[in-house]
């Protein structure tokens, strides 16, 4: 049976939803109403002129100078909080702050100035070393009792401009650097410095950055910030992946009671509109559709036809009903008989199977349908990376 034997990450989600209490098809969809209604807002902030503009945009996934996004440029360019709302994700809001201590927003009043308790965290950037402004913004926010991140940008410059010299070694440059940053914060203890390259997310300390931000979160904003993230490594695609089985899982258990297509030859039904939105979802997540295709190949210099290629799943052209539909009848889902043999030997799985309901098959096609988007994320991930570096 596609994927599901070779996904143990899939089985132990499943497990760890069925050992919540009262798991039902009401207490799933109001699981669901909790994930679309939580909101994430993210503050970048620092001293004018480190790159906060150009990290709001690749946050967002979009390039300096495309329509709606934060503009940059070698100067202060934000004169006040501007929210950007996500392209897809659009409970999650990215804060693109003014830069603290410049002549409109003074260190003394910048987290009054700028609302603070707005966001759920700040992340502060520098460049060649942290300020006295940083620091006394990383100690008011701890003062208040928030997360705060050190993110030293710009690292490819320096890497480009290190490498020109004898005896160039990065891990050595890297580390220098690193120390560097780390002495100029000792007075607020020992943070950790996240080296990062806005154009290359890929390289360097982003995943670390995108781990501690997990690890500090709550359930559903940790789900909005891993969905919204761009598909730039394998561990991202892999953390995308997985929190998609989590919510493939709450969404199969609240469209159990709600099947509207039977499926000739299976014990239960399917809802065709829950799933395809769902997919949709995914497939915008992990980078695949249409736009996302766009910028990447844009960025690359390629054709996108040769990222198309890569991809070998029926999600390559799009998805829509007709995908849909076409996967409920497709060989693979004869094996949801196989599945529910699966499934009966998870305890708890009774409180959903025993209704009679679709959601052995909505899950099977989901978790199918992910497996197969995780495949096409990967391989347009390894052509991109092979035209980048």
């Amino acid at each position: 049976m596609a994927g599901i034997y070779d996904e143990p990450c899939f089985i132990d989600e499943l497990k760890s939803y069925l050992k919540r209490p009262n798991v039902s098809a009401e207490t799933a969809r109001n699981e669901l109403d909790l994930m679309n209604s939580v909101t994430l807002n993210i503050a970048v902030t620092g001293e004018s002129g480190v790159g906060k503009s150009t990290f709001v945009n690749a946050l967002r996934g979009v390039k300096d100078g495309e329509t709606g996004s934060a503009e940059t440029g070698v100067t202060e360019t934000t004169m006040m909080a501007t929210r950007y709302t996500h392209p897809f994700m659009t409970n999650v809001f990215i804060w693109d702050l003014p830069g603290i201590g410049t002549p409109n927003f003074k260190a003394k009043t910048y987290l009054r100035d700028v609302k603070f308790e707005t966001y759920d965290f700040f992340i502060i950037i520098g460049t060649v070393r942290f300020k006295e402004n940083d620091l006394m913004l990383a100690k008011e926010i701890k003062r208040r009792r928030k997360m705060f991140y050190f993110v030293r940008s710009k690292i490819d410059h320096d890497i480009s401009a290190e490498s020109r010299k004898k005896n160039f070694n990065e891990e050595k440059v890297l580390n220098e650097i690193r120390l560097s940053c780390k002495d100029s914060l000792r007075t607020i203890g020992n943070p950790d410095v996240f080296l990062i390259s806005t154009f290359h997310l890929e390289k360097y300390d982003f995943q670390k950055l995108i781990d501690s931000l997990i690890n500090n979160l709550s359930d559903h904003k940790r789900s909005a910030l891993v969905q919204s993230m761009p598909a730039c490594s394998l561990p991202m695609i892999e953390q995308k992946k997985r929190e998609l089985y989590k919510i493939a899982i709450a969404v199969s258990a609240a469209a159990a009671t709600s099947a509207a297509i039977a499926i000739p030859g299976l014990s239960v039904g399917c809802e065709i509109g829950v799933m395809l939105g769902f997919l949709q979802k995914a497939h915008v997540s992990f980078g695949l559709d249409a736009e996302s295709i766009r910028r990447i190949a844009t960025r690359i210099n390629k054709p996108e036809r040769e990222l198309r290629v890569a991809m070998t799943s029926r999600f390559a052209n799009g998805i829509n009903e007709r995908v849909v539909l076409g996967m409920l009848f497709h060989k693979s889902m004869i094996t949801a008989k196989a599945f529910e043999v699966v499934l009966s030997g998870i305890a708890g799985i009774g409180s959903l199977a025993a209704m009679g309901i679709s959601f052995t098959t909505t899950l099977q096609l989901l978790q199918v349908g992910i497996k197969e988007m995780t495949d096409d994320a990967k391989a347009v991930l390894a052509i991109a990376l092979t035209f980048e570096n």
